[in-house]
């Protein structure tokens, strides 16, 4: 018999959890959709690792309400739906990869074709290697598929990308993003800003137990990263603090930089105003400024 995932898929609620006299965290809150891949991103001890485990039914709220699929984290109902991707994960050296899959498949009643999960997983010429015998990234390969074997609702993914290449990290972000489109959630931490960045369509940014932002990744990187227009022009600096959209305005000789946003209609009015102008470069405020620039002015 089928079960219909809900729409909201987590929910924290003005989350509260104490350790001793230090709260991990503050009222947090926050949910995750369907379909949705959410980037929960904060600096170590931010209190990221403890809003998890609340929602894996790991550690229980001390005030606040915490929801996994329509149901208490805590029961063993509500985390059936679920697959998670931890940051440190043991398994049997010595059994086969296949075997592993096949292991945590027989865990579920309509698990993933075992072919398909070594697929999506990049694992397809491993299937028959030891585990024991993996490098740290094909390990985590490993760990990924398990994770999606049982055809999960909502997809937990701790650092999923440590220890892999390049191409072995884009081919697991296709992955995710393949996952996405089957309607499965995807709550994914990560301190590598440029993953979130490609990977995630909202973003929640933790610092000291509070959450600093919540919002579309497009809306966030606009609010807090201006873009960084640079040039050659004799433009007088005070003159463009005044148009729309300038933020600010610095001037080394001939060479200016002006952070904007949108920077589209000020790179216009420059090259209208300015026929002499050279060397224009663009480049583009990235989840990295907005995250440095948002933490900072927690601080």
């Amino acid at each position: 018999m089928s079960v219909s995932c809900p729409t909201v898929l987590a929910t924290l609620r003005d989350a509260q959890v104490h350790y001793g006299a230090v709260a991990a965290l503050q009222g947090v809150s926050f949910s995750l959709q369907r379909g949705e891949v959410l980037a929960l991103l904060g600096r170590n001890g931010a209190g990221k690792s403890t809003a998890i485990s609340v929602l894996l039914g790991l550690r229980a709220l001390d005030a606040g309400h915490a929801e996994l699929l329509g149901g208490d984290p805590q029961q063993r109902a509500s985390r059936r739906g679920i697959g998670v991707m931890l940051q440190s994960t043991a398994l049997p050296p010595v059994l086969q990869v296949d075997e592993l899959i096949a292991l945590a498949s027989a865990c579920y009643d309509d698990p993933r074709p075992l072919e398909e999960c070594l697929a999506l997983a990049g694992l397809a010429d491993l299937a028959r290697r030891r585990y024991g015998q993996l490098s740290g990234g094909q390990q985590r390969r490993v760990q990924f598929a398990i994770a999606l074997c049982g055809r999960p609702q909502l997809l937990f993914l701790d650092e999923p990308t440590t220890g892999l290449d390049i191409q072995a990290r884009q081919a697991l972000w296709q992955a995710i993003r393949q996952l996405a489109s089957e309607g499965c959630g995807v709550l994914l931490t990560t301190h590598y800003l440029e993953e979130a960045e490609a990977l995630a369509q909202r973003v929640v940014v933790i610092e000291q137990g509070r959450v600093l932002a919540d919002g579309p990744l497009a809306q966030f990187r606009q609010q807090l990263a201006p873009r960084r227009i640079r040039c050659r022009s004799a433009l007088d600096a005070e003159v463009l603090k005044t148009w729309p959209g300038v933020r600010e305005v610095q001037r080394d000789g001939l060479r200016l930089q002006v952070l904007a946003e949108p920077a589209e209609p000020v790179v216009a009015r420059l090259l209208a105003e300015d026929p002499q102008l050279q060397e224009l470069e663009v480049h583009g405020g990235g989840l990295a400024d907005a995250f440095v620039e948002l933490t900072r002015e927690a601080a």
